[in-house]
């Protein structure tokens, strides 16, 4: 199994979320529909921006909680690293 940590976005630099699941569409989705957590809900944090791929889950557990402390700036420069036009990944997922 593949656990995932992945970044949510409202739009282009816009709100932030950071979390970690073991089925990053079905979870992406929650968020879409307004399921996901009440602070995507309440921040229209929707547009799946980046994520990154685990074999454990332990070291995708470390690798969210190290995200959620990074500073705003360095999760910013990842996601532009990766997806220089934010674009929304989570329409890649279905392909």
């Amino acid at each position: 199994m593949t656990y995932h940590v992945y970044i949510l976005a409202s739009r282009m630099h816009g709100t932030l979320y950071v979390g970690v699941t073991n089925d990053l569409a079905r979870r992406v989705d929650e968020h879409r529909r307004g399921l996901g957590s009440r602070f995507t809900r309440e921040h229209g944090v929707t547009r799946l921006v980046f994520y990154e791929g685990f074999e454990d889950v332990e070291a995708a557990i470390a690798a969210e909680k190290r995200l959620k402390r990074w500073h705003r700036a360095w999760k910013v420069q990842l996601v532009e690293r990766n997806n220089p036009l934010w674009k929304d990944l989570y329409l890649e997922l279905n392909m």
